[in-house]
């Protein structure tokens, strides 16, 4: 493991940079301890806090965690799914928030993402995933529903579209175009859809689901995708000064 003490970025995230790439190149395992503070600061030449804040900072990648006692130190972490979701989410949240996707790219990418799961969410899909879908479509009808409960549930919804392709990896990827760029669709165009209309649509994917057919829950996604596209471009367009 080594960093270029001439380059001029932060000394603790090349540190951090070069123990995650001995992570991902299998040069460190799972559950293998990492050389003390002190050995880590002597192999790259710096302090001890730097050493420091680049254990922070791969503790809050979830690629290490560290122990306290006689036994303990710090340890490449086991990364999970559910963490590696949580990940996903973060990311892509911070990434639009910052307005570093804008809404046309978010909406194109969540979409082609979802059809893409379509051809093995039709053969995989279990009567746990068709049912949550329909139970969301049933909640949406609901007058009562108020706007967030609605957008909760157009989210939960999708979730189980991708988790009906019954692929861990798959559901990892879309976790970020599902749980933080829908959120952010619902937020700019909550006010101009029609919920009807997105019952609809949600409709017709259950039922090709349920029928297996995958062109037909394409088809639906596609118009839906468009049907976003429009309201979103309308919204912005209304909003932008004359």
């Amino acid at each position: 493991m080594k960093i270029d003490p001439d380059n001029k970025a932060d000394l603790s995230a090349q540190i951090a940079e070069a123990i995650r790439d001995a992570i991902v190149s299998g040069q460190l395992i799972v559950d293998e301890r990492l050389p003390s503070e002190a050995e880590l600061a002597d192999h790259f030449a710096v302090s001890r806090p730097t050493v420091r804040e680049a254990l922070k900072r791969l503790a809050a990648q979830s690629l290490i965690r560290t122990q306290r006692g006689a036994f303990g130190g710090a340890f490449v972490n086991r990364l999970s799914y559910p963490e590696a979701y949580g990940q996903q989410i973060t990311t892509a949240t911070l990434l639009l928030s910052m307005n570093a996707i804008s809404f046309d790219v978010a909406c194109e990418a969540r979409y082609a993402l979802e059809r893409a799961c379509t051809p093995l969410a039709t053969l995989r899909r279990t009567p746990d995933t068709l049912a949550t879908m329909r139970a969301e479509i049933h909640r949406q009808g609901h007058p009562g529903l108020t706007d967030e409960s609605f957008c909760a549930s157009d989210v939960a919804f999708h979730r189980a579209l991708v988790d009906s392709a019954g692929n861990p990896v798959l559901s990892y990827q879309l976790a970020g175009a599902v749980e933080a760029m829908q959120p952010l669709m619902n937020m700019i165009t909550f006010t101009a859809r029609s919920r009807e209309a997105i019952v609809g649509f949600h409709t017709r994917i259950a039922d090709a689901l349920s029928s297996s057919d995958a062109e037909a829950a394409q088809t639906a996604l596609t118009e839906l995708e468009a049907y976003t596209l429009t309201l979103g471009r309308d919204v912005m367009a209304a909003r932008a000064p004359k």
